[in-house]
């Protein structure tokens, strides 16, 4: 069967895969269009899945919002380049609206995931590696993505916050040195807490202090160990000249229930 140089060349738009291997993928298929692209997939998938053991440093934040639920994820790629290309920021895009149709909570992976990822190694011929997602539910949502797309934040929360103070919250999780591990004392994880209470109380006892006093200094160092690392605690970097915590700048009645931050690399 002849097979058009327009057939060849509308493979190639489709695929970005070379002229020759696109004609020889419709020969292969007696010119069946779609058939040719899964040829290509399969055949080009093979090669790809050879570079998966190739760092993947690079990539993009991707958020994607509805009413009522928020979604982010990680794309990663091997280098800067790729991770400005449109054709990745938009697969990107994709793949958070699919984590955004699913359920609450972490997602890792699924099919439709997997093979948007499939097709990125093919076209671009780069490691892309879907690193994680997550979608949240409720009534109050904020989302912040850095200019580099390369850390972003998702936060839900309770009553009635403005949308600048949202985002506010999540510029400050995105900048925040040290990064918060949870909303508040309540949410830290009971061991690691305990741990650091019982560093304070050493710290405290190699003072030299009598007991009642050094009792004290390790109620203070918990306390300012808790503040440091916990949003509600640290230091609201948008208002940093009033020295107030981020608890602080909450309206009445309102709270942060969840956050994720992602970041690249990390």
């Amino acid at each position: 069967m002849a097979i058009s140089a327009k057939e060849v060349m509308r493979l190639r738009q489709r695929t970005s895969v070379g002229m020759m291997q696109c004609k020889e993928a419709l020969v292969q298929t007696d010119g069946d269009f779609e058939a040719a692209i899964e040829v290509l997939r399969k055949k080009l998938k093979g090669k790809m899945d050879d570079r998966t053991d190739r760092q993947a440093p690079e990539g993009v934040v991707a958020v994607a919002r509805s009413n009522g639920a928020i979604a982010m994820v990680q794309l990663a790629c091997e280098t800067d380049f790729v991770a400005r290309n449109e054709t990745f920021a938009q697969a990107a895009g994709q793949i958070a609206q699919l984590v955004l149709d699913g359920a609450d909570g972490p997602v890792t992976s699924s099919g439709p995931i997997d093979r948007i990822v499939d097709n990125l190694r093919i076209t671009i011929q780069e490691n892309i590696v879907f690193k994680e997602g997550v979608k949240l539910t409720g009534d109050t949502l904020g989302s912040y993505v850095h200019h580099n797309h390369k850390i972003g934040v998702v936060v839900a929360a309770e009553g009635d916050l403005p949308d600048d103070l949202l985002k506010g919250i999540c510029q400050h999780i995105a900048a925040a040195v040290p990064v918060p591990l949870t909303v508040d004392e309540a949410s830290l994880p009971a061991d690691l807490k305990h741990q650091q209470e019982l560093a304070a109380v050493e710290e405290a006892k190699a003072t030299g202090k009598p007991q009642q006093i050094s009792e004290k200094i390790a109620v203070g160092k918990l306390r300012k160990w808790v503040d440091e690392h916990t949003l509600m605690g640290q230091i609201y970097l948008r208002e940093l000249d009033a020295k107030k915590p981020v608890r602080d700048f909450l309206p009445k009645g309102a709270s942060i229930r969840k956050f994720v931050r992602y970041q690249l690399g990390s």
